[in-house]
């Protein structure tokens, strides 16, 4: 039903052992612990980028957490109106909720295919997926300081008789694994809380904290009792890979956020004036007067003035316009008198 996950699953963990199996043996126990580790490495290789992008989305959404709070709020009685505001935000801010989301669901049937697959390795099986007859027989015979891959804890008497191991010889292996990987879970969520902005905490926030702080851990520790060593070897890899992916992605991001501070500081310093000089104000323009209502008058009422040639007088000299002769002789031709 699975076999499109089983099947790459299976392939990866092949090639792995196939490149190991040169330098320590095919049947060793080392190649195989390292053909999971690097299986882990390589499907968290492929989810890098969609895991940088769920920390920036989270950290945006931190950015406006306070809105978040305050629509939660004002429609705290209408979870629909709420659901919708919420998507306009989101999208507003370039935020999706299955980008944070996404690399954590992608574990989700790498972990199933890789449970089912190393279940699978059984005494007497033929085949495995990718693995033929001589895969499972060497993996069934890899020996890990007395116990092997495929044993669990409370693996049935019956079972462990074919495999030839004590129950002591599996605890002896599995309880520290299972202790390293519990511990590898814990340090990861805490890491992770203590990248939280205070603001954004609401009641789910601080219940998904203590989920993921000690719910968690405790689960991977109980779950060591039931899951076959290979996969602890998986689970204890798969959160130290985290753990570094998350100092090694929040360091990038801090100093990404920090160039970009620094630049902003100093474009404001560059364009701020220096100490002791007056800031400069923007010059005006120089305004038209606007005429006044008797000038307006004036305007519209006054003739348009003309030159006057000057006529020499009787001694040659130049004369002068002696003020009120024109207008006197302009009442004369209207009054009809002759001038003397």
């Amino acid at each position: 039903m699975l076999d499109f996950i089983y099947y790459p699953v299976s392939f990866i963990l092949w090639c792995w052992h196939w490149v190991f199996g040169h330098v320590f043996g095919e049947t060793s126990a080392i190649s195989w612990a390292l053909g999971i580790v690097f299986l882990v490495f390589t499907l968290r290789a492929i989810m890098f980028k969609p895991m940088v992008k769920q920390v920036r989305s989270m950290r945006k959404m931190q950015e406006f957490a306070p809105e978040i709070k305050k629509l939660q709020k004002k429609y705290a009685n209408d979870k629909q109106k709420l659901a919708q505001e919420m998507q306009k935000l989101q999208a507003q801010h370039g935020v999706s909720p299955l980008g944070g989301c996404l690399p954590m669901l992608l574990q989700i049937p790498v972990f199933i295919g890789l449970f089912h697959v190393l279940r699978e390795f059984k005494p007497g099986k033929t085949e495995n997926y990718f693995f033929d007859e001589g895969g499972v027989a060497s993996y069934n015979a890899a020996n890990l300081f007395g116990a092997r891959l495929g044993n669990w804890i409370t693996q049935p008497a019956a079972e462990l008789g074919q495999f030839d191991v004590s129950r002591g010889s599996i605890i002896a292996v599995a309880v520290p694994l299972m202790i390293a990987a519990s511990a590898l879970t814990h340090l990861t969520a805490r890491h992770s809380v203590a990248r939280q902005n205070p603001a954004a905490a609401t009641p789910q926030t601080s219940m998904m904290n203590k989920l993921t702080l000690y719910v968690f851990p405790l689960g991977v520790l109980v779950g060591g009792f039931f899951f076959p060593i290979g996969l602890i070897v998986y689970w204890l890899s798969n959160n130290g890979w985290t753990l570094w992916q998350q100092h090694f992605v929040y360091k990038r991001i801090d100093a990404e956020e920090a160039a970009q501070k620094a630049a902003a500081i100093e474009k404001r310093t560059a364009t701020a004036p220096k100490p002791g000089q007056k800031p400069t104000q923007p010059k005006k323009r120089p305004q038209a007067a606007k005429p006044t209502d008797g000038d307006a008058a004036a305007d519209t009422t006054a003739e348009p003035k003309q030159d006057t040639p000057q006529k020499p007088a009787a001694n040659g000299t130049a004369g002068t316009e002696i003020p009120g002769l024109i207008s006197d002789r302009s009442r004369s031709k209207k009054s009809g008198r002759k001038n003397r």
